[in-house]
């Protein structure tokens, strides 16, 4: 199918492929009932954002084709899916609320949340037992990131990085960031929309690290941040690799409804969670249990 997609896209804009036979089919065997409403998103997502309309149609269409196969909105609005342009290409993003969907539909997730930490919430971890512990907010400045979750055997981990520890992970892997850094721009998603790449890069790397490897969990991490093609996923903002594409065959059913998650925000961490810091140079969790 997707050399099939490939094929249609030359010397078309993104409406002529939405109206190709091959992509409605497609979208209806991804999505069912509610091809019609996706694509339509597809079209408005594009038709208002400039730089998104100047990207090479074909890039739009597999990105779009990811997003239905997750069965994730891309209505901004959701926070579940993104499609995003970046030097004449569209890449694949998810949102913080696209894991959240993708974790709970597992059935196996008791609770689940990402928040922030502001000053004075957290004053240390005993060393013993590797717990938070917890204080009184002294002020509203926020000064690290949160993710937490429980399953429903009882098994939970939390993962806390501090403000500068997300900032140095930013610049590292996202080279749009660090010349917003250098040169003083505003330019990149990580510096308009800061905290929320935050609470997304803590719960990604928690649901990585520890949470249930679904077919769809995956799929969303290896896609997440790429253009999106055949055989692989480049990540244009990380050095413009490219790493082979896993087919994982997902296949929605039609009934499946789209759900809004209500954002998680303001929360702190549970005091009986273990606490987890991240090595900056291998993108591992060290326990300290």
């Amino acid at each position: 199918m997707a050399n099939e997609l490939a094929k249609t896209s030359k010397g078309k804009t993104i409406a002529d492929l939405l109206k190709s036979e091959t992509v409605k089919n497609r979208f209806v065997e991804l999505t069912g009932r509610n091809s019609a409403a996706f694509t339509a998103a597809v079209l408005s997502v594009v038709n208002g954002n400039k730089l998104l309309k100047d990207c090479e149609p074909n890039s739009i269409l597999t990105a779009a084709v990811m997003a239905a196969s997750l069965n994730l909105q891309i209505n901004p609005s959701f926070g579940e899916a993104y499609i995003v342009p970046f030097k004449g290409k569209a890449s694949f993003q998810v949102g913080v609320h696209g894991y959240v969907q993708l974790a709970l539909r597992t059935g196996q997730y008791k609770s689940l949340h990402a928040g922030v930490i502001r000053e004075g919430e957290i004053r240390g971890v005993n060393p013993l037992t590797g717990e938070f512990v917890l204080g009184e907010k002294v002020s509203d400045e926020i000064v690290g990131y949160v993710a937490h979750f429980e399953l429903v055997n009882g098994f939970s981990k939390t993962l806390y990085m501090t403000k500068f520890e997300i900032e140095e992970h930013a610049k590292k892997y996202s080279q749009s960031y660090q010349k917003d850094k250098n040169a003083g721009w505003t330019s990149s998603v990580w510096s308009t929309n800061f905290d929320a790449m935050a609470q997304k890069t803590v719960l990604k790397l928690l649901l990585k690290n520890w949470g249930v490897k679904s077919t769809e969990m995956q799929q969303a991490l290896q896609a997440d941040f790429s253009v999106v093609s055949k055989d692989n996923f480049t990540y244009p903002d990380n050095g413009n690799h490219s790493v082979p594409r896993e087919e994982f065959n997902i296949t929605p059913s039609e009934d499946t409804e789209f759900v809004e998650e209500k954002p998680a925000e303001e929360e702190t961490a549970d005091a009986d969670s273990p606490f987890e810091k991240l090595d900056m140079e291998t993108g591992e969790i060290l326990t300290q249990e």
